[in-house]
């Protein structure tokens, strides 16, 4: 039997092994940070060396354990107070006295993180988004529950057998500073899941004054188990770290920049948890040959009123198309003067004799997170920078790549996006189910890209978008809301008494 030691020490350059042959070593910043107690988690896919410390580990620790006796006790509790659990949330949310300190935190949080140079374009709890967390409560509040719905039943001589929907069990989800995922990520409630989370440290303390002033008094009002929603209150990437590590989740969801889901993915598939990512985004969009200048112009203005990940990234337009080229261009621009600061244009290499010239040499004024910078309005880039998401703030942002034809786009797009959203805008019916057929996207249209959105599109509110930048997902779509959420259980009722093999 192999043995073992606790490590209660690290050294600058001690050898680490991992992926079966390969060696890292402990840099200097990590030896001089670990105290006994601490923990040091390798992830075998990159070498990355992650310290947790013993704090953060059991402020995870103990969330999950929270979490795991309330999940126990959700087999009791009526689709009723589940109901009455959304009801009371919104209620809060939409009562000005409760929303007043969340408020507070919030424009203390945006402040902190423009004091940063950090962005601030989904931080802000606004009207707007105050609306859509009401409204998404609402929407699991009237949501018939799944829980213990009959998906088939196997009749046999003197018996059956049904396939019977199940909760889960106790998710992990660790997210970016947007407070309104909190309200997304309750519908996991709704199938008689428990929830723990990880809010990224911009928005820690609007998640707090949430719970405060609204979760947990809606929780309480409504008789769920203490620990049924639970924050993991720290700051620090490790606790994420030490969340997703936990093997008593059910299901790790992430969401939030591509590097930082696809770390936290890795950590929690070598603890043997499923994952959920939803990291890289940016759309594209494709003019066919046959595509009308007016529906392709207005896709292209409106899927750039903001920057979230179904923002418009990418478009491409044939060469035999070129004449459209200026209608792109003036919705580009009327984006921008929408939004008061300008727009961005990227052109790749060998294309740029397709934009006038004056592009390249005007100066525009870009807000970027740090602040406004001047900047040439169009740039040259590389063909392989096609597949960078702009994250822009005030400044619409958006790379133009001219092709020979729709085939060339498509492939550009399997090769080049994160294979998330393609739309394309043609009037042959024929191409449009050719690019339907080819095209390797969870998300596919015939206008703007904005309509991908769980909430906005199924009318459920979801816990995250996932592309399809590592493969197709099994059994489900690329939109994971709180109802799908789920196992299945298979019950027997014997009928007669005298059945035997």
């Amino acid at each position: 039997m192999a043995e073992y030691l606790l490590l209660n020490e690290l050294t600058a350059g001690m050898p680490v092994v991992f992926g079966g042959n390969k060696l890292t070593r402990v840099p200097v910043e990590i030896a001089q940070a670990f105290h006994p107690g601490d923990r040091l988690l390798v992830v075998e896919e990159s070498g990355d060396l992650l310290h947790i410390s013993a704090e953060q580990f059991r402020l995870a620790e103990d969330a999950v354990a929270r979490a795991c006796r309330a999940f126990a006790g959700m087999g009791a509790v009526s689709d009723t107070a589940i109901t009455a659990f959304y009801e009371a949330f919104a209620r809060r949310l939409a009562d000005d006295a409760c929303w007043a300190p969340i408020q507070t935190a919030n424009d203390e949080d945006v402040a902190r993180a423009k004091a940063k140079g950090r962005s601030t374009t989904r931080l802000v709890a606004g009207d707007k988004m105050r609306r859509d967390m009401i409204a998404g409560l609402h929407e699991w509040r009237d949501a018939p529950s799944r829980r213990g719905m009959v998906l088939e039943t196997i009749p046999h001589d003197g018996w059956q057998v049904e396939q019977v929907v199940a909760p889960l069990g106790v998710i992990g989800f660790v997210f970016e500073g947007r407070p309104n995922v909190f309200a997304d990520a309750t519908g996991v409630l709704r199938g008689g899941n428990t929830v723990v989370f990880r809010i990224g440290s911009d928005a820690l303390g609007t998640a707090r004054a949430i719970v405060t002033h609204a979760l947990n008094p809606a929780l309480q009002e409504a008789g769920l188990p203490d620990g049924a929603v639970t924050l993991v209150e720290s700051a620090g990437h490790a606790a994420g770290w030490a969340l997703f590590s936990d093997r008593r989740l059910a299901l790790a969801v992430a969401r939030g920049s591509g590097r930082a889901v696809a770390q936290l993915g890795s950590v929690a598939r070598q603890a043997g948890v499923p994952v959920s990512l939803h990291g890289t985004g940016g759309a594209w969009i494709i003019a066919d040959v046959s595509a009308d200048a007016d529906r392709f112009a207005a896709a292209v203005y409106h899927s750039l009123d903001r920057k979230v990940c179904n923002t418009l990234n990418v478009c491409c337009i044939p060469r035999r198309r070129a004449e459209v080229i200026g209608r792109f261009l003036d919705s580009l621009q009327r984006a921008g003067k929408r939004r008061g600061h300008g727009c961005k244009l990227h052109v790749v290499a060998g294309d740029e004799s397709f934009v006038p010239a004056e592009w390249f040499t005007n100066q525009v004024s870009v807000r970027r997170a740090g602040g406004d910078i001047l900047e040439a309005q169009a740039e040259t880039i590389a063909l392989e920078e096609m597949a960078r998401e702009w994250e822009w703030e005030e400044t619409p942002e958006v790379t133009l790549k001219m092709v020979d034809d729709l085939d060339e786009a498509v492939a550009l797009f399997n090769r080049y996006s994160p294979q998330f959203i393609a739309g394309l805008i043609a009037e042959d019916a024929e191409r449009a189910a050719h690019f339907f057929a080819t095209s390797n996207a969870p998300f596919t249209g015939n206008g703007f890209t904005r309509w991908v959105d769980g909430q906005y599109a199924l009318c459920r509110p979801e816990l995250g978008l996932t592309n399809w930048e590592k493969g197709r997902l099994f059994a489900r779509g690329g939109i994971l809301s709180g109802d799908g959420v789920f196992t299945i259980r298979t019950r027997m009722t014997q009928i007669s008494p005298d059945i035997h093999r």
